[in-house]
C-alpha cells in the first residue's frame, strides 16, 4: 500500500493557498494548512487546519508533529498596489516576510522535510526593464543586476537566494516560482489589499450601466493576469520536476489596465466610462515571459484571459448584491 503523502501549506488562508489546499487533497495527500487568519471565504479544506503565527519559531516548530514530505511556502506580508507601493508599510512587508522565510526553511530541515516551494513574485524584476508598457523585459536570467520598483520585490529576490542556500549547503530541494498577477474566485475584492482584477470586478459591479469608475493613473499601464487554477497546476508541475527555478507562473497575454476595465464591462453587459485619477502604480509594463517554463515543464496557461474573469466577475458581482441586499 502507498504511504498517503504529507505536506504543509503556508499561508492557506490566503487565495492561492486555498486553491492549492484543495489541489493537493484532490490527488490524495493529508493536508495541515497554517495561516495568521482563517480563510474570509471558508476554502479552508486541509486535514487540519491551523491558526498561527509564522514570524513565532514556536508555531513553526510545532507544524511538525509527523513527517512531512512536502512544505509550499506563500505565506507572505503582501496586497495590491495601494498596500506595497505608497512606501507605508515597506519595513513591516521586509520584516514579517523575511521572518517567516527564515523559520519555515530552518525548521522543515531540522525536522527532514527536504522538499519546499517557494512562492516569489515578477516584482523581482529591475524596474528599468518594465518602463515601455509594450515591451516589458521579465525573462528569468534578466533579474540581475537587481533593482526591483518596490521593497516588496526587494525581500522577494533576498528569500530566493536564501532558498537557494538551503539548497546549497543542506541539500534541500527548494523550489521557486514567480508569480504573475495571479487572480479568481475566493480572492480579496476590497479593502485595499486587492489586487486588479478583483478591485476591476468589484468597481463594475457597483457601478449602474453608462457609470464611471475610478483608475490609478493614465491606465495605460500594461499587465498579464493568470487565473488561480493555471498558477495551482504550474506549481504542481514544478514541484514533481527537478527543476529547481526561479521560474516564472504567469500569462504573457498582456493588456492594459482601460482594456481590463472595458473587458470587465463587456462580461458584466454595461457600458462604463473610465475617470484616471493620481494613485500608487508600480511598472509602467510587466508581462510574464514564459519560454523556460515551456521548456522545463511543458506548461502553458490552457484558458484566455476573459475566461478567468467571465468566473471571477460573476463571483464579485455575487458578494456586491449579497452587501447591497443586506
Amino acid at each position: 500500500m502507498t504511504k498517503q503523502k504529507t505536506a504543509i501549506v503556508c499561508g492557506a488562508g490566503g487565495f492561492i493557498g486555498g486553491h492549492l489546499v484543495n489541489r493537493l487533497k484532490e490527488e490524495g495527500y493529508w493536508v495541515r494548512g497554517v495561516d495568521i487568519k482563517e480563510h474570509e471565504h471558508d476554502n479552508n479544506h486541509a486535514d487540519d487546519v491551523v491558526t498561527g503565527d509564522l514570524r513565532d519559531i514556536n508555531v513553526c516548530q510545532a507544524l511538525f508533529d509527523r513527517p512531512i514530505d512536502e512544505v509550499y511556502q506563500l505565506a507572505a506580508d503582501m496586497g495590491g498596489a495601494g498596500y506595497l507601493f505608497t512606501g507605508e508599510n515597506d519595513a513591516a512587508v521586509m520584516h514579517n516576510s523575511v521572518l517567516i522565510n527564515l523559520n519555515m526553511l530552518e525548521t522543515s530541515r531540522l525536522n527532514g522535510t527536504k522538499k519546499i516551494f517557494y512562492s516569489s513574485s515578477a516584482c523581482v524584476y529591475p524596474e528599468h526593464n518594465q518602463m515601455d508598457p509594450n515591451n516589458p523585459d521579465c525573462a528569468e536570467h534578466t533579474v540581475y543586476p537587481a533593482s526591483p520598483d518596490s521593497e516588496y520585490g526587494w525581500e522577494k529576490l533576498f528569500s530566493e537566494r536564501l532558498y537557494l542556500t538551503y539548497h546549497k549547503n543542506y541539500g534541500m530541494e527548494v523550489r521557486i516560482g514567480r508569480y504573475h498577477n495571479i487572480f479568481g474566485p475566493q480572492g480579496t475584492w476590497t479593502g485595499g489589499k486587492e489586487k486588479v482584477p478583483a478591485a476591476v470586478c468589484r468597481k463594475v459591479a457597483e457601478a449602474e450601466d453608462g457609470g464611471e469608475i475610478e483608475i490609478w493613473g493614465d491606465g495605460k499601464q500594461t499587465r498579464s493576469f493568470l487565473y488561480v487554477a493555471e498558477c495551482v497546476e504550474a506549481v504542481r508541475r514544478l514541484m514533481k520536476s527537478d527543476f529547481l527555478g526561479p521560474v516564472n507562473i504567469g500569462s504573457e497575454e498582456m493588456l492594459s489596465i482601460n482594456d481590463l476595465v472595458h473587458m470587465v464591462a463587456d462580461i458584466a453587459g454595461k457600458e462604463i466610462r473610465i475617470k484616471h485619477i493620481p494613485g500608487p502604480l508600480g511598472v509602467r509594463g510587466r508581462n510574464s515571459n514564459n519560454k523556460l517554463i515551456a521548456e522545463k515543464l511543458g506548461w502553458a496557461p490552457s484558458r484566455p484571459l476573459k475566461e478567468g474573469l467571465e468566473k471571477t466577475y460573476e463571483w464579485i458581482n455575487s458578494k456586491v448584491n449579497s452587501l447591497q441586499e443586506a
